[in-house]
């Protein structure tokens, strides 16, 4: 959706507010697509803050499906937004702010699922967990240890110590 923001970059002080509707349907970060389970709408105040320019605050919680990076598991991703972003008209010769604006900024209209997409990039964690206290799933047999403890033995022998047993390998009787 493209929201017309010529008024607010016109008018010294001007302000609008608005609640829009949230138009996406997935979210894909390299090859993997994440399917939204629930979205509210996107609160948003738009500020006048000089000639051409504008600040935009907003406020919006999306919650997607996705799968546990230790256990693999279904789990909910929850991703509160809460922004301040400074916008430009095209007149204005502020190069920073223009390629800031890129990718959501069409001339003097703002692309809102672009925004919200750019935003759910810069929230997403940085691992998905069903739980802060996650076990994960066995290195050997694939047995999620969230549900019960497997009998395979996990024991790694620390790597500085090896020559020193390949020394008393060498040494035993057979």
């Amino acid at each position: 959706m493209l929201l017309n923001l010529s008024d607010v970059f016109a008018s010294q002080g001007k302000i609008i507010q608005g609640n829009e509707p949230i138009a996406i349907t997935k979210f894909v970060q390299g090859d993997l697509t994440y399917p939204v389970m629930e979205q509210t709408n996107l609160a948003f105040v738009f500020t006048n803050n000089g000639v051409g320019k504008a600040v935009i605050t907003g406020k919006a919680s999306v919650t997607f499906r996705g799968s546990c990076d230790r256990c693999l598991r279904e789990t909910k991703i929850s991703v509160d937004l809460d922004f301040i972003r400074e916008i430009c008209s095209p007149e204005v010769d502020e190069p920073d702010t223009i390629e800031d604006q890129a990718d959501f900024m069409e001339g003097y209209y703002l692309n809102i699922e672009n925004l919200v997409n750019n935003e759910i990039l810069m929230n997403w964690p940085a691992k998905i967990l069903c739980s802060n206290n996650c076990k994960g799933i066995c290195k050997i047999c694939g047995k999620d240890q969230n549900t019960g403890n497997c009998e395979c033995d996990t024991f790694v022998p620390d790597p500085r110590m090896a020559k020193i047993k390949d020394i008393f390998n060498a040494n035993k009787e057979v």
